[in-house]
């Protein structure tokens, strides 16, 4: 983490994070509404501080942390996650949108097509019915 660093483009900074793969992805969320710095849509070029309070959704999944730290370059996953605190708040709910998901998975049957013996009481059916 850059110490002399005072703020960074809210677009950096996630990428820095590694909430985002690429800069180009961060700012293509940050257009659409993802990503919410202290309660407001911003742009790209915003600079974030430390102490802000970030609002960002990646897919399904609900993120609210703290600026913790500053970094406009990317570094190893270890490093990056010491960039911010996620609310605990946020921590919950994501575990539980993530345990929610896993119970519908579970519980989803893949259908797939009749074999040869189901289509033939598929047809006796039908002949009985009409």
């Amino acid at each position: 983490m850059a110490a002399e660093l005072e703020a960074v483009r809210l677009d950096k900074w996630l990428w820095a994070a590694r909430f985002f793969k690429t800069r180009a992805l961060a700012v293509a969320a940050i257009k659409g509404g993802k990503v919410h710095l202290n309660g407001s849509r911003v742009k790209p070029s915003r600079m974030v501080h430390i102490g802000d309070l970030l609002e960002i959704t990646r897919g399904n999944t609900p993120f609210v942390v703290n600026v913790a730290g500053l970094n406009d370059k990317r570094r190893p996953a270890k490093e990056a996650q010491l960039l911010y605190i996620e609310t605990e708040e946020s921590k919950a709910e994501r575990e539980a949108l993530a345990e929610l998901r896993r119970l519908e998975a579970k519980s989803v049957k893949h259908e797939r097509r009749p074999d040869k013996r189901q289509r033939r009481q598929i047809h006796r059916f039908k002949r009985c019915e009409s």
